[in-house]
């Protein structure tokens, strides 16, 4: 599926613009797919959990297993849906290495979760983070920018943290009685 993309790089020249643009519509084009993927995941994880409502076993591997897996599918897409917030607010070349850096941290943690899980996932959000990193090299060389890398992963790992404890929360209404804290 291809979605037509509008975006905005401000008043710099065509000359900077024309090598950003499609790779910055194809990367979005190729987040979109990956957040398709996981919510289909998602759905069908939570359909084959419904089960597990009426009758959790807290000592079951299995059970435990398949809410873990449930958890570990949430929080890699609100991750995904995260990055695309971000994404979606670059206003021109400028806001690039101020908004995307942060996400490559957390594509390539996402993508190292789902290695084992789906592959082809992992393989597409790998692929994604190599796109992004070039435009956000591209971009810092025509604005001069420069990057605190300690602080992107800061900022990264509190964002990272923020959705898991947000995903946690979804999970825990609706499985009122698992413990995650076991998980």
């Amino acid at each position: 599926m291809l979605v037509k993309y509008s975006v905005p790089l401000g008043q710099e020249t065509t000359s900077q613009s024309v090598t950003l643009v499609p790779r910055l519509e194809y990367s979005l084009n190729l987040l979109n797919n990956i957040i398709e993927i996981l919510e289909e995941k998602c759905n069908e994880l939570k359909e084959s959990n419904k089960l597990l409502l009426l009758d959790f076993d807290e000592y079951n591997n299995t059970h435990l297993n398949a809410i873990k897996l449930e958890q570990i599918i949430i929080c890699s897409l609100d991750i995904i849906l995260h990055i695309k917030h971000r994404a979606e607010h670059i206003s021109g070349i400028g806001s690039i290495p101020e908004v995307l850096p942060v996400s490559i941290h957390m594509i390539r943690t996402v993508s190292a979760q789902l290695f084992d899980i789906i592959p082809l996932c992992s393989q597409k959000l790998s692929e994604l983070s190599v796109h992004l990193g070039s435009i956000v090299l591209d971009s810092a060389v025509l604005t001069k920018a420069r990057f605190d890398f300690s602080q992107s992963n800061k900022e990264s790992s509190i964002i990272l943290d923020e959705v898991k404890l947000m995903a946690d929360s979804k999970l825990s209404k609706q499985y009122p009685n698992v413990d995650f804290s076991k998980l």
